[in-house]
């Protein structure tokens, strides 16, 4: 299952429930001469600590306004001709897909830049909570910046 804010076609934002599976393609426009991505996978450790699994939860409706702020800011700033970020929700094991970026750029500087900029503003500034649990048994949720905090 995905969510997604169907605003702009350009800049797009979604949710998927489970590891993300990206199927949609862009048709390049002929000025892009980059595409570039970035996957941010389920690593097996975290500050010293065995990892066994992540769950990620969020505020869908915000998350999901918030996400396709961010992507149409990126798209403007970066002057893209088109951006996709995915994120999962839900149980996720060790190696599988939880957040990816695409982005359709003239240049490949923009496009490294732009990919940098959209996953940093995604964990800063959209309510997705991650959970970890560990393989001695303990789990605990990490990076809970929405939490407790007001304004970015």
């Amino acid at each position: 299952m995905s969510l997604q804010n169907e605003a702009n076609t350009r800049a797009k934002f979604m949710l998927s429930q489970g590891p993300v599976h990206l199927e949609y393609q862009h048709s390049c426009s002929p000025e892009s001469g980059a595409l570039v991505s970035f996957d941010g996978l389920v690593r097996n450790n975290n500050e010293g600590k065995d990892v066994l699994r992540l769950e990620y939860s969020a505020y869908a409706e915000l998350a999901l306004h918030e996400g396709s702020l961010i992507v149409k800011e990126a798209v403007d700033c970066f002057a893209l001709q088109a951006a996709l970020c995915s994120h999962a929700l839900g149980v996720l094991e060790i190696g599988q897909l939880a957040v990816s970026i695409r982005v359709w750029a003239s240049h490949r500087g923009e496009g490294f830049e732009a990919c940098r900029w959209i996953i940093d503003q995604v964990k800063s500034r959209v309510p997705i909570w991650k959970k970890e649990s560990y393989t001695d048994g303990t789990c605990e949720w990490v990076l809970c910046q929405h939490v407790g905090h007001h304004g970015h």
